[in-house]
Order: structure tokens, then sequence, then C-alpha cells
């Protein structure tokens, strides 16, 4: 049975909607009657720096309602005490963000104002966490519940029978750095909150939520606090309020906070539409909105393990980008103005550096209607504010990570068909921001060695250069800066021709090429140049300068645009696949893939650098896998993939890394069924063999006419995993590619597999094309 179509238009817009159930930990059940989240473990990723939370949240959801117990990040499996149950949580990043108004129950006097003082002990035993819903039993004798819709919070706890039973609610304690704070109690059921922050791996302009909660009854006392202070029968305060209730008869007190990046008023307004209804309505109309999102996606083969991953991963990839608009369509712009948006939902969080890769195009193939409106949200943040964002968190930019990520996120929506209507709008801000470099006065750093890149065709490598402004800055990555340019040159080069700008389309296509100015041919790799003009930095390519979180060796393979050229430049396909094998420690894989994922293909969570291997645990190796797609050995895609797949699990320590808001996790979906976007911001998908036998794909008709795809591989298995032929809707096919028009045109993509590689996809005309 699948649930009707709007439920999906309510779990993003402005309706309530609420939780399920699955299977806490490893140990998740077997789905009842098909239920596709009874497969999902929120748990995953929340130990050894994957970052993830396990609160409730519905999909691209506002709030995002989960338990703190100290990492800097929010929860960490490791940890046994609970600060706090806040309201904004961001899957798997790198840095302290979010964590507003952590709420705690407790029971007694309030004697502390330290959320770390007052954090209560709990046992993993006790807690339970399904996509919408969370679940935890406190040993203070009370059990704590969360689910939430897309713009409230709700919670529900259970005390023991006392007349001192407690609900503590935070203001001035996040996981940001918080600069001003406001408590008021309105009445004998309401608190409203406005908070104030700034951060994210570095200090930010600040920003303000606003929140208010309503109980569903009276309390009986109440007092505020400000630093460790605390008045009892205040009703305004600075850092936080604590609300008493009577359980010695009635032990539930249920509450629900609205969530608002505009004012109060929107914040009472998200109240009025998604609020008014029972915790148990709550929760089972975000199980409902859950269930559906998933069922997109049918996958038959695979043992346990590998579907419950692949289910947890594909709930992951739909956590983020958040609705940042309230009920009435208000949100606040990059200019802290207030605007509306009219005819579409207006989304933030961007992680871009990060989800241009892989989660963009999964949400434009599975969620196209919210990628068009995650895009014309960014098109609208460079209209309101100047320029287009970099990493932005909330109605700010954070500068955080270097390039030029938001023209191949932007480029990637135009080529999948979501810009209908706003193509010229999204070139003429693209155009800007690859030709120019933001003002002074202006919070963005966009292209920020533009000047340089431009004139000399590179960006220079400038160690210690002061930082005109928070962030990272591409000076102290010039390397890999200039491939990023010039991956979004080649991006933005087919956008330009495309629309006609013919003029346009040469420049970039010939800027496309610079990642030729950074080659080395002395070492034969890619190598910091500084601004001089001379190569810098160690030569030995797994101890250099100027690459982001990487090596040259792990940048090698970052020209999607011209791998073809970049084969060239190190002597051809030969030198290239001997390379590659080196990289994967392929004759290592060979014999045993799960263990040269782990032992020598990972080295730690942060370990980035000083390394001469494939890295599956971070950005710029995403694609890398892919690269024999273009040196005539498809076969070894398949083997390297697999091998990386290896390293998704269904435990708390099943992430590779930080899932950075479903990159990652994108990356384990489209990898399983066997199609990757190996240009990304360009409409080039290459094939691999799925490692489920039958997949199910179920597609929006507005963009995908046939409204279905079915990938099937018969007998996929560990030893049988080599693709022998491939067909589209029964015709034999020989690339190792296709193009969003041609998936559009197919009901079924199938191949047949074996034991030993093949002469499939071999030949040159079988590999994806170089652009420009």
């Amino acid at each position: 049975m699948r649930w009707t179509r709007q439920l999906r238009l309510l779990a993003a817009g402005a309706v309530t909607v609420s939780a399920l159930f699955a299977a806490p930990a490893a140990q998740a059940a077997e789905p009842r009657a098909g239920r596709l989240t009874d497969l999902v473990n929120p748990f995953i990723g929340t130990e050894n720096e994957g970052n993830t939370y396990p609160g409730a949240a519905v999909p691209f959801g506002m709030v995002q309602f989960s338990p703190d117990t100290g990492h800097n990040t929010g929860y960490d499996h490791s940890q046994n005490h609970v600060r706090g149950f806040s309201l904004v949580h961001l899957s798997g990043v790198g840095c302290g963000l979010g964590g507003d108004l952590p709420v705690l129950p407790t029971t007694g006097e309030v004697t502390q104002t330290d959320y770390a003082q007052y954090a209560a002990e709990f046992s993993h035993d006790t807690e339970r966490a399904d996509p919408g819903y969370y679940k935890v039993g406190l040993k203070t004798g009370i059990n704590a519940e969360l689910t939430a819709t897309a713009r409230t919070g709700v919670q529900r706890y259970t005390f023991p029978a006392t007349d001192k039973a407690n609900v503590l609610l935070n203001a001035g304690q996040s996981l940001h750095r918080t600069i001003s704070t406001k408590v008021e109690v309105l009445d004998s059921r309401t608190v409203r909150t406005a908070i104030t922050g700034s951060g994210f791996c570095q200090d930010t302009k600040p920003y303000t939520v606003y929140t208010i909660t309503r109980f569903d009854r009276p309390f009986t006392a109440y007092g505020t606090w400000d630093g460790t202070t605390v008045t009892p029968g205040s009703t305004t305060g600075r850092d936080g309020a604590y609300l008493r209730f009577d359980t010695t008869r009635d032990r539930t007190v249920e509450a629900t906070t609205a969530l608002s990046y505009v004012d109060a008023r929107g914040a009472a307004l998200n109240l009025r539409a998604e609020g008014g209804r029972s915790f148990d309505a709550v929760r089972g109309a975000a199980h409902r909105a859950w269930e559906d999102r998933l069922d997109d996606v049918r996958v038959k083969g695979g043992d346990d393990t590998l579907r419950r991953t692949f289910y947890s991963s594909l709930y992951r990839s739909f956590l983020a980008p958040n609705i940042g608009s309230d009920a009435d369509g208000r949100y606040t712009g990059w200019d802290q103005r207030i605007h509306r948006a009219e005819g579409f939902t207006y989304y933030q969080n961007w992680s871009l550096w990060d989800t241009y890769r892989t989660q963009s195009q999964l949400l434009s193939l599975l969620a196209p209607r919210e990628a068009r409106d995650m895009a014309i949200s960014v098109i609208r943040i460079d209209e309101e504010s100047g320029w287009l964002p970099k990493w932005g968190y909330g109605t700010v930019e954070t500068n955080i990570m270097t390039g030029d990520p938001v023209t191949p996120f932007l480029t990637n929506a135009y080529q999948q068909g979501l810009l209908k209507g706003y193509e010229e709008r999204a070139y003429r801000a693209l155009r800007k921001n690859a030709d120019g470099v933001p003002p002074a006065d202006s919070p963005a750093v966009g292209r920020e060695a533009n000047r340089e890149y431009l004139a000399d065709g590179y960006a220079p490598y400038i160690a210690g250069r002061p930082h005109a402004k928070p962030g990272d800055s591409d000076y102290d990555h010039g390397a890999s800066a200039t491939l990023e340019y010039a991956l979004s040159d080649a991006m933005l080069g087919e956008m330009a021709r495309d629309l006609g700008h013919d003029a346009d389309a040469a420049r970039y296509a010939a800027r496309a090429q610079n990642y030729r100015e950074i080659y080395d041919g002395s070492t034969g790799f890619f190598r910091a140049r500084d601004a001089s003009g001379a190569f810098t930095g160690p030569a030995d390519p797994a101890l250099s300068e100027g690459f982001h979180e990487g090596t040259s060796w792990q940048y090698q393979w970052l020209v999607p645009q011209d791998l073809p050229g970049m084969v060239d430049l190190i002597g051809g396909r030969q030198a290239a696949n001997d390379r590659l094998d080196s990289f994967f420690a392929y004759d290592q894989l060979l014999q045993d893939p799960a263990k040269t994922a782990r032992e020598v293909w990972v080295n730690g969570p942060y370990e980035y650098y000083n390394a001469d291997k494939y890295n599956p645990q971070n950005e710029p190796d995403l694609i890398a896998p892919y690269t024999y797609l273009s040196t005539g050995q498809p076969w070894k895609t398949t083997d390297v993939v697999h091998a990386a797949l290896t390293l998704f699990t269904d435990a708390p320590t099943g992430m590779t890394g930080n899932d950075d808001l479903g990159t990652m996790s994108a990356w384990n979906v489209l990898s399983s069924i066997g199609i990757f976007p190996v240009q990304p911001g360009f409409d080039t998908w290459g094939l691999s063999t799925p490692v489920f036998e039958r997949v199910d794909l179920t597609l929006d008709r507005r963009y995908y006419p046939r409204g279905a795809l079915t990938v099937t591989a018969p007998g996929t298995s560990g030893t049988d995993r080599y693709i022998q032929s491939a067909r589209v809707d029964g015709s034999s096919y020989g690339r190792t590619y296709l193009t969003t028009d041609a998936l559009r045109g197919l009901s079924s993509l199938s191949f047949t597999v074996g034991s030993e590689p093949s002469g499939w996809g071999t030949s040159a005309e079988a590999a994806p094309p170089a652009l420009n």
C-alpha cells in the first residue's frame, strides 16, 4: 500500500507530521507488513565522528529534535548523559552548530543552571530511535519521548509520582556560541524565547532563532534564571526557565515547541499551523511521511545488514537542506530582511562543498519538486544578499570550505530540468560569481582567489595569509581551489552554451583547462604554486601542501570535465590504470576488500593528509572509483565501489567519516543502485554493478514522464559482480554512462553479471565524454 502523495507536501510544507517505529542501535527488526521505516537505524553514524543525530525529524524539516550528550555536534553514542533535547541539528557536520534550546525533564528543586551539571544519566538499553521518533529512559526515573512536524518539536515526559516535576528550558546554552538570549513566561502554559548565536568552525555573523513552547496543561510553579541565579516566580529572564507540574496522579506532560528564524510572530504562527495535536497523532503522521518518502525506492536481494544500511542512508539523504520559511511563507533572507516565498518553499543550510557531488543529484532524481525549491532558494540568496552562498547556515554565510561549490550545485539543477523559468536568473548569478570577487562589505568570500586565477590560470597557495573574513580561505588551499574553479568553469560553460551565451561558453571552456596550470611534469602530479608561479611545498605527492582536506594523490582525479585530457597528461591509459591500482591498493583489495578498506584506505575520521591512498571518508575522493570508466577498465570501478560499501554498517560506527548533510549517505545509495553522477554539475550518470538484484524507483512524472525506473542485476553478489552486458528497455547497451535525458525515457536498465571481468564498456567510445 502506498501513502498518498499529499503527505509529501505536508512534510515539506506548512502542516504537521510525525513519527514511527524502527529498531534501536544495531538490532533493526525485519519490516512488518513491508514497512521500510523498520529498516532505518538512526543510530548509525553516532559514534567515531559520523556526527549524525538519532532524534526526531521529518523530511527536510526545520526542526531536528534530538538529545545532546556533550559532543560538540550533539550526540555521541559512547557517552551516557543527556544534557537536553534540543531543536536544531545538522546531520554529520564537523563542527558544533545548532543545539538551540535544550530541554530536560527533572524532579526536585532546581539548583543547577549549567546543563553539564544537571545532565541525566541513561543507558542505551532504554533508547529507541525510529524515523520521526526518539525515546529514552533516564536514570532519574523519567521517560522522554520526542517527535516532530516540519516546524515544531513535540515532547512527552512521563514522570514519577511527585509534586516537583520540572521541565527546564535552557536558552543560554547550545552547540554554538550564544551571544544573547531572552526568556518570557507568557501565561500558565506558554514560554517564549529568542536566541542569538554565532559560530560553526569559526565565528560568523549572528543569527536569531525564535521559539514558543505550549504545554498541554498549566504548570503549578515556574521561574527563570540568569547565569547561576534562579528566581522563582519570575516571568522574564536571560538564560532559562523552569516549569513545574504535579504528577502525583497524571504523570504525563506533553509540550509543543515551534521554531522560526523570522520573529516571535512567526513562531506563534507555526505553532498555530502545526500544533494542537496529541503526541501520538504527530508521531503517526511523521511515520507516514517517512514511509511514503522511502517507498520511492524498493530493493530486492541483499542480506539484512545491506538493506538496513541502504535504507538508513536513504533516510539520512532526506534530512537536509531544511525548510527556512514559516507557515505563511515569510523567511529571513541573507540581507537580514524579511521576505516572503510565493509559489515555492524557502530552504536553508547549504553544505555545498560536500553535497554538490552526490546528495544534490540524488534529490534531483528522487525529490525533484523539493530540489527545485532548494535551487530557487539559492538564487534568492544571491538576489537578496548580493552573492551566492558557499556554506550557509540558517540566515548567514559561514564561508567554510573552499573552491566554488555553488556553481555545480546550480548547474546540476539546470541540467536536471529544475530551473524552468529561472534559467537566466541563475545564469546571471553564476556568471557574476565566476567572474568576480565579493566586495569587502559582503560577508561572502566567493571565489576569493579569482583575481589571480583569472589573470594567471591558477589560485596561488599563500600560507599564513591573513583572513579578511571569517571562514576558510582559498589562498590556504590554492591547488585544490584551482581544480574546483576549473571544474565549475566547465559546468558553467555547458550551461552558457545551452542558453546561447556562446562567447561566455568559449571563455569558460578555456578556463576549464586551468587544471593543467598546476600540473608538475617533473612529478606527474598536481602541485600548489605560490604567488610568483613557482611550484611550492614537498614534491612528494603524499606530503603535498595547498590541498583542502587531502593530498595531490587524492585530488589527482578531480578533473571530471576532462578525464581524457588528464589521462594523457600522466602518460595514457596504462599509466593511469597503474596509478589508479596503486591508489586503491587494488591487488590487496582483490584478496580482501573489507580489510583493505578498513586498514589501508582508512586512517581515522579526520586523517586527510600525508597519504597516497584513496580516502573514502571525504568528499575529494567520492568520484575517484568511477575514473576506471574512463580508462577502459570499468570492472575495477565495481571492485572499488563494492569494497568501499563495506565501510557502511548498521552499527553506531557504521559511517565513513562525517555524513555532511547526507553526502556520504547519498554516495552509498547511488553506488548501491549502480548509477552515480560522475560529472557533478552536468547530467552524466556512470554505471556500475548494483548490489541488489532489483531496484524499483518511483519517479515524479513532471520530470520523468515514465514515472518509474527498474534496475536489475539477477544473481549479483560478492563473487558474481562483474557486468557482462547491459540492456536499456531490452536493447543492448555498451556505454558505461547514461544521461539524464536517457534516464527520462527509460523504464528498465538491466545488467547481466558474472564472476569474471568482461569486455563490456572497455572501448574508448564507451567512456563518459569530456565536456566543453
